[in-house]
């Protein structure tokens, strides 16, 4: 088994590829397989989140490229800027994991969301894509996102956004 305990330079020349939803590139602790079959496991530091395109060294010092798998979701476009951010600003207030495109905002799909969102007056389509989330306002120095239904408070309410202040 393939052992990736770490990030490689942006730069670097992957020779094999790992595909994975959001959900999985948000686990520090992973088994899984590579495209090619080969079965390998990811232990990085905790709060990793991994975007598509970021290369991981395995432990041989195999480069490894992470691919964001197509996933389902929920998209809301729109012209008018001024109503996409009232969405952006109701899904985040639900700390709902939001990309945020030209013109539109995807989400996980979920048909409660995507009530609410025809509720504030936007159409909803679902797509199948890869999902990039925005990382927070705090970027990846601590912050880290939970897509898999828990709250800081244990109240596992849907997808959660956390951000950590780091202490030195």
């Amino acid at each position: 088994m393939l052992l990736i305990e770490q990030r490689a330079a942006s730069d670097a020349v992957a020779t094999v590829q790992l595909t994975l939803s959001f959900e999985r590139r948000c686990k520090s602790r992973l088994r899984t397989r590579l495209v090619s079959g080969e079965e390998c496991g990811l232990f990085l530091e905790r709060g990793t989140v991994l975007r598509g395109g970021d290369k991981l060294l395995a432990n041989n010092g195999v480069v490894v490229e992470v691919i964001a798998a197509p996933e389902a979701l929920m998209q809301a476009a729109s012209n008018d800027a001024l109503q996409l951010a009232r969405v952006a600003y109701h899904l985040g207030n639900r700390h709902v994991a939001v990309e945020i495109l030209p013109g539109c905002l995807r989400f996980a799909h979920d048909h409660v969301l995507g009530d609410m969102v025809r509720g504030l007056g936007l159409p909803v389509s679902e797509v199948e894509a890869a999902f990039e989330p925005e990382s927070g306002a705090y970027g990846n120095s601590g912050s880290h996102v939970h897509p898999h239904g828990h709250s800081a408070d244990g109240e596992g309410r849907g997808p959660r956004i956390h951000d950590h202040f780091q202490t030195k």
